[in-house]
Formats: structure tokens, C-alpha cells, sequence
């Protein structure tokens, strides 16, 4: 973590805040913290903010403040920063189908880890995953927290067609897949919640901060905790 973060240009409307250079809880929770500041208060130009692992890209508009003005809108923020652990306060259970057609590098994975599919299941789903950022697809959730003897390099080649919900390691991260896209990750499982949707307000299920666990389910639960899923979702956003 940086002593003092750095404020840096990114083009002509954007302003990146980098807290640090290492995948860190409370890099991330500066980033958050600062990100929810910003959100609070009205400050002139500002049009969307991006939180990610350890920084906060901030877009603005050129014609209403410059990077300069805007760096000197933020410093006052940055002093008053919170420093406690940030935290949503939002825990998600996550049920998931292991192996078999929903994970097909299940296998694989625990070959190369030298492990059992079983052994893979129980540590990937034994602990507590923090959402660090939202991104690549709508929704895609990067979660922290992987036990590192599951730690698998990413795949020499990526595949284009990741299903909704598909549930992967690369390198030292797993991943919550939103919708179907390219992915260059392991797949181990699949889970039937729905993390993205258009239609639905919030459209994005997950936010950076929130905790995710994990737990296996048989392939025959899949359509009886999709339904589950989808009665959690209408009680969280209500």
C-alpha cells in the first residue's frame, strides 16, 4: 500500500487513484471507502466512477473541470478517508454444481494440483470470498480469498463461450461469470443464480465489498435452487 495514493491522468476525462500495487483488503477497502465518499457529494464533472482491485478510475467531464481542479476537489476527501474495513455488509450464499458438463476442467485442475475433484470442492468452498471488483463482462465478479494450493496458471488458450454463471480459477483469483463470454480460465462449476439481468434493477447482483461462500449442490438441485435463488433476489432488492 502506498504511503500517499497517487492521482493520475488517464487521457483528457479520467482521473485514476491508485491506493497500492498488490491485491490487498485494505487497498481495496481505501478504494471503496473513497468511491462511496465520492457518491455522497456533489462534486462538478464527475460522470461515472470505475472501483477496482486498487484504484478508482473516475470519469469526468472536460468541459465542466480539468484533472488539475479535479485533483484538488479530492484531496480533502483523501485526508478524511476512512481507514476502518469496509464492508457492504452484504453476504451471498452460492450454491454450485462441481464438475461434470457445468465444470468441465474440474478434473484437470485437481490433476494439476495434484489433489482430488472432491479435495478441490471442499477447499473452494470452504471459505469466504470478497467481491474485489466488477468487470471484463457486466457483472463478472473478481473474488479474493483463493486458497493458494488451488492456484492453477490460466489457460494457454482462451474459449469463447463461458455459460452464465460459470464458476473459474485463474492464477491466484476465481471468478463468478455474468453472462456467456470468452474466458481464459478454469472452469470447475456452475452456479444457477443469476448475477446479471437487464431487466432487473439492480442489474448487477454483486458489488465490490460484498462476501460470497460457495457450496456444492447435486446437478438434479439445479432447477429447485435456481427457484430458490430467484426468491432470495426479489427479498434482497425490494
Amino acid at each position: 500500500m502506498y504511503a500517499e495514493p497517487r492521482l493520475l491522468p488517464c487521457g483528457d476525462s479520467a482521473l485514476s487513484v491508485e491506493f497500492g500495487d498488490a491485491i490487498d483488503e485494505t487497498v481495496n477497502a481505501r478504494v471503496l471507502s473513497l468511491d462511496r465518499k465520492i457518491a455522497s457529494q456533489s462534486i462538478d464533472g464527475i460522470r461515472e466512477t470505475v472501483p477496482t482491485y486498487r484504484s478508482l478510475l473516475i470519469h469526468y467531464d472536460p468541459f465542466v473541470t480539468t484533472f488539475a481542479s479535479l485533483k484538488q476537489d479530492l484531496i480533502p476527501y483523501l485526508r478524511k478517508l476512512e481507514l476502518s474495513r469496509i464492508n457492504t455488509n452484504r453476504a451471498w450464499s452460492v450454491p454450485v454444481v462441481y464438475g461434470g458438463e457445468h465444470g468441465t476442467d474440474l478434473d484437470d485442475l485437481a490433476a494439476g494440483n495434484n489433489l482430488t475433484p472432491r479435495e478441490v470442492i471442499e477447499r473452494h468452498s470452504s471459505v469466504e470470498y470478497r467481491v474485489y471488483m466488477i468487470g471484463f463482462t457486466p457483472g463478472f465478479a473478481y473474488l479474493g480469498g483463493l486458497n493458494p494450493s488451488l492456484a492453477t496458471p490460466r489457460r494457454q488458450q482462451s474459449r469463447p463461450d463461458a455459460p452464465s454463471g460459470t464458476i473459474s480459477i485463474g492464477g491466484e483469483q476465481t471468478a463468478l461469470q455474468s453472462v456467456v463470454g470468452p474466458s481464459g480460465w478454469h472452469w470447475i462449476g456452475r452456479t444457477p443464480l443469476e448475477v446479471y439481468a437487464p431487466d432487473r434493477n439492480p442489474m448487477c447482483l454483486l458489488d465490490p465489498g460484498d462476501i460470497v461462500r460457495f457450496y456444492p449442490i447435486a446437478s438434479e438441485s439445479w432447477q429447485s435452487e435456481r427457484e430458490r435463488c430467484a426468491a432470495m433476489i426479489r427479498d434482497a432488492v425490494q
